[in-house]
C-alpha cells in the first residue's frame, strides 16, 4: 500500500479538468490582498515596526516610561505607596500629552498597526493602574487618536491578539537569505517587542501563539492544495485529498504540542496574577466600570480583550473542515445569535476577516465532498483524523485554561479573606476569558461540537 503522502508531490497533468467557471480562486489563499504570506501565514513576513517616526515619539516615550518604571497593577496585593505614586505620576504625564496629528499615519498600514499597538498598550497601562474605585476616563491624548486609528484599521480600540502576537515580535538572530528572499523565522528565533509585566513568562505566552501561527503556514498550503483537487474530483484527486487531510492532521498535532509547551516557560501563578489582568477588556473589568473615551462623540462598544479566539488560523481550520457552524453562544444565548467565534472576527485585522469570508465561499466544501464520497473509507478516515486533531487541540486548550486560569482562580477563592478590599473584590468576579466569555462553558461547547463533526461510515 502506498504511504498517505505519496500523492502530495506527484505531478498532475489534468490539474484543471472539471474546474467550474466562477469557482473560488485558491491561488489567492496566500496573497497580498489578504495579508497572508506563503512563509509566515497571518504574521507579517518581516518583523513589525518597533518604533514610530519622530512625529509620534511622545507616544513611544510614554510606553517606554510605563515599561521601564515597571508599573504595577492596582489589584496587586500589598501595593506600596511608592508604586501607587509612580503610577499616578505616569498617568498625569499621559493626561498632559498633546493630541498629536494623525493624517500622515493613515498613508501606511505599518504605521497604523504600530500606533494601534502603542496606544492600546498605553491605554491598558492607564486603566489597570487606576484604583478600582476610580472611574475609567481615557484621556483625550490617547482616546482621540486611538479611536481614529482604530477606525482606519477597522479594529476596536482595545488590545487585540494582533497587538500582542501578530505585530509584536522580532527576531533574535539575523535570518538566512535565499534566492526567494528571507526565510521564515525559526520558532526558536523569536522575541517579543513590548510587554506589560516585562517577564519571560509574558514573552513565552505571546511566543507560544506566534509559533503556532508559523507552524500553521503548512496547514494553509494544504487547504489550498485540497481545494484545487476538489474541483477536479476524480480518483487521483480523492487520493491526493486523502493524503492532504492526513498531513493536515499531523500539522494540527504539532500545533497542539506547541500549545502545551507554553508550560515550559510561563508559570501559571505569574500569568494569572501578574500578566492576565493587563489584558482585560471592558466586559471583564473587575469593578464593572464603563470605559469612557474622552473627546470622542460616539463611544466604542466592542471592547473585549485579546483572546486566542481572535486567531484567523484556528478559524480557517474550522471553516475549511466545515466546523464553523457551531451553535455554541455566549451564556447559551447571544443577542444577535452570533457565536463567540464569529464575534471574535471583529477583533481580527480586516484583511484576515476577508480571508475567512473568501475561504467560506468555496462552492465545494471539503466536508460536503467527503459526505458525498463516504464509500471511500480512506478519505473518510483522513477527514475524521483532521477533525479529531482539531478536537484534541481544543482539549489541550481546555487543559491550558485549567492550569493557567481555573486552578489559580480556585486557589484565590479558597484563601483567607484578605484585608485589601480591592483584592477581595477581584476575587469575587465570575470566571471569564480575557475576551469576556463564560470561559469553561464556551470552550467545552466548542470542543464537543467539534467532536460531533466526526462522520460515521455508510451502513
Amino acid at each position: 500500500m502506498l504511504p498517505p503522502d505519496h500523492f502530495l508531490h506527484q505531478p498532475r497533468q489534468d490539474f484543471l479538468i472539471g474546474v467550474q467557471e466562477g469557482h473560488i480562486d485558491t491561488s489567492t489563499l496566500a496573497a497580498h490582498d489578504f495579508d497572508v504570506d506563503t512563509r509566515t501565514g497571518f504574521m507579517p513576513p518581516d518583523p513589525p515596526l518597533s518604533r514610530l517616526p519622530a512625529q509620534w515619539e511622545l507616544w513611544e516615550t510614554a510606553l517606554d516610561a510605563a515599561m521601564q518604571a515597571k508599573l504595577q497593577l492596582s489589584v496587586k496585593r500589598f501595593l506600596t505607596v511608592e508604586e501607587k505614586n509612580s503610577s499616578e505620576s505616569w498617568r498625569e504625564h499621559v493626561r498632559k500629552l498633546p493630541v498629536l496629528p494623525m493624517s500622515e499615519l493613515t498613508h501606511s498600514e505599518l504605521l497604523l498597526r504600530r500606533a494601534h499597538h502603542v496606544l492600546t498598550f498605553i491605554m491598558h497601562f492607564y486603566i489597570y493602574t487606576l484604583p478600582l474605585s476610580s472611574s475609567v476616563l481615557i484621556p483625550e491624548p490617547i482616546s482621540v487618536p486611538l479611536v481614529a486609528i482604530s477606525s482606519h484599521l477597522q479594529l476596536p480600540p482595545v488590545v487585540t491578539y494582533s497587538d500582542n502576537v501578530l505585530y509584536n515580535w522580532d527576531i533574535i538572530h539575523p535570518r538566512a537569505q535565499t534566492e526567494l528572499g528571507f526565510e521564515a523565522p525559526a520558532l526558536d528565533n523569536l522575541r517579543s517587542q513590548d510587554m506589560f509585566s516585562g517577564t519571560i513568562d509574558e514573552q513565552e505566552f505571546y511566543l507560544a501563539s506566534a509559533r503556532i501561527e508559523l507552524r500553521g503556514v503548512e496547514a494553509l498550503e494544504l487547504m489550498r492544495a485540497t481545494m484545487d483537487e476538489l474541483f477536479v474530483g476524480d480518483k487521483i484527486a480523492i487520493r491526493r485529498i486523502t493524503a492532504y487531510l492526513y498531513k493536515l492532521a499531523s500539522v494540527v498535532h504539532d500545533l497542539t504540542a506547541i500549545l502545551l509547551d507554553v508550560r515550559k516557560g510561563c508559570d501559571p501563578n505569574t500569568f494569572y496574577h501578574s500578566i492576565r489582568p493587563w489584558f482585560r477588556g471592558a466586559d471583564s473589568d473587575p469593578a464593572h466600570r464603563k470605559w469612557v473615551f474622552e473627546g470622542v462623540e460616539e463611544q466604542p462598544t466592542d471592547l473585549s480583550g485579546p483572546s486566542a479566539g481572535q486567531s484567523a488560523l484556528i478559524h480557517a481550520l474550522d471553516v475549511f473542515l466545515g466546523l464553523d457552524n457551531c451553535n455554541v453562544v455566549e451564556g447559551g444565548v447571544a443577542p444577535d445569535q452570533r457565536t463567540l467565534l464569529r464575534r471574535m472576527q471583529i477583533y481580527m485585522p480586516r484583511h484576515h476577516r476577508n480571508f475567512l469570508r473568501h475561504l467560506s465561499t468555496n462552492p465545494r466544501p471539503v466536508r460536503t465532498f467527503v459526505m458525498q464520497t463516504r464509500s471511500d473509507i480512506n478519505l473518510l478516515d483522513a477527514y475524521n483524523s483532521a477533525v479529531q486533531s482539531v478536537k484534541e487541540f481544543r482539549d489541550a486548550h481546555i487543559k491550558i485554561v485549567a492550569i493557567y486560569i481555573i486552578a489559580p482562580a480556585a486557589r484565590e477563592r479558597t484563601e483567607l479573606e484578605h484585608p485589601d478590599p480591592e483584592a477581595k473584590e477581584v476575587g469575587k468576579q465570575v470566571l471569564k476569558g480575557t475576551g469576556g466569555t463564560d470561559l469553561v462553558r464556551f470552550l467545552k461547547g466548542v470542543r464537543d461540537k467539534t467532536a460531533e463533526a466526526v462522520m460515521e461510515p455508510p451502513l
